[in-house]
């Protein structure tokens, strides 16, 4: 599913593992949305998630987890 987000970007739903998360990603946890700020990669494929709240998580290379991906039209 994707949408029209405010400025002009397109929000879309899309599945992220530790090999393709990126920065600005916003993965919804314990319902409440973290946006991605920083990313660690960890030996073995994990990476650790910096959230702009200070937050930390750590995954493993085949976690899966739902996240929201801003889009700018070009």
């Amino acid at each position: 599913m994707s949408g029209w987000a405010p400025g002009g970007a397109l929000a879309s739903n899309v599945e992220v593992t530790a090999a393709t998360v990126q920065r600005g990603d916003i993965i919804q946890l314990g319902g409440t949305e973290c946006r991605v700020s920083d990313l660690i990669q960890l030996p073995q494929g994990g990476k650790k998630l910096l959230f702009e709240s200070g937050e930390l998580l750590t995954i493993h290379a085949r976690t899966r987890l739902a996240a929201v991906r801003m889009q700018r039209r070009r």
